[in-house]
């Protein structure tokens, strides 16, 4: 018995499913007129079409950010590196200062979501299907589906992925890059296009660095050689250790409108 080839999903934002009551799904990018010829083959970059869509997408949710003064953080990671549980770390902290907003990424389930439920911060949860990234048109619904009246900081967590995610914009402010001590000192090195786009990078788990012989100092060199533009903050989210310096840097984009 042979298996369905799959593919990742890349194209596939219209199946995208937000636990909220949202309608109008984003409408495919039409395919170019006229159907190619018998026995000549036509290549269309279907890629390039999306990422336009996207990226109009992209400019409406960001102008939309812009009109209601919030500030939006896209947090990109592979999986497990921890960013449900800084998410949970930040709105603790942040919570009772700062009203925020939450959209979470997921093929599947809505395990992470329901971490983060706070009273007196709104949480989506989009799931996406095949999709392994978020992209505009599913954040579109999702802040559709959000009460943001009075919302200063939005934070997206995108789906776990080090590789889809750095070709879509989400509209956002600052895309923030997680990486853990448990998964090499290298990642910045194998992944450069998110690194590249990083506004910030977090190196997370740093309680268990040494257990793990993760070198912190190689670690910060690799973001250096590709992420130059970007600070780096080194914290435990499941100890709290240098979790500050990272809320200090919330605060200050808020403040100053991102």
């Amino acid at each position: 018995m042979t298996s369905k080839p799959s593919t990742c999903g890349c194209g596939a934002s219209e199946d995208a499913v937000i636990h909220v009551d949202v309608s109008d799904p984003a409408e495919r990018p039409p395919l170019p007129p006229g159907d190619p010829l018998p026995g000549v083959e036509v290549r269309v970059d279907v890629n390039v079409r999306l990422l336009d869509a996207n990226d109009r997408q992209a400019a409406a949710n960001r102008a939309q950010f812009a009109a209601r003064r919030i500030c939006a953080v896209n947090l990109v990671s592979g999986p497990g590196a921890g960013k449900t549980t800084l998410l949970q770390r930040t709105l603790e902290a942040l919570g009772p200062e700062i009203r925020c907003a939450v959209l979470v990424g997921d093929l599947q389930t809505d395990h992470d979501a329901r971490r983060l439920q706070r009273p007196g911060v709104p949480v989506a949860q989009i799931t996406t299907g095949s999709a392994c990234h978020l992209d505009a048109a599913m954040v579109a619904r999702g802040i559709a589906a959000l009460p943001l009246e009075g919302v200063q900081l939005l934070l997206i967590e995108n789906v776990g992925n080090l590789v889809c995610p750095a070709s879509f914009d989400l509209g956002e402010n600052r895309r923030v890059v997680l990486v853990s001590c448990a998964e090499g000192e290298d990642k910045p090195l194998k992944y450069p296009p998110l690194f590249t786009s990083a506004h910030a990078v977090i190196m997370n788990k740093i309680d268990v660095a040494e257990v793990l012989d993760f070198d912190r100092a190689v670690s910060r060199e690799a973001i250096r050689r590709i992420a130059p533009q970007a600070p780096i903050f080194e914290l435990s989210a499941r100890t709290g250790a240098g979790l500050d310096a990272w809320c200090r840097y919330l605060r200050a984009l808020v403040e100053r409108g991102a």
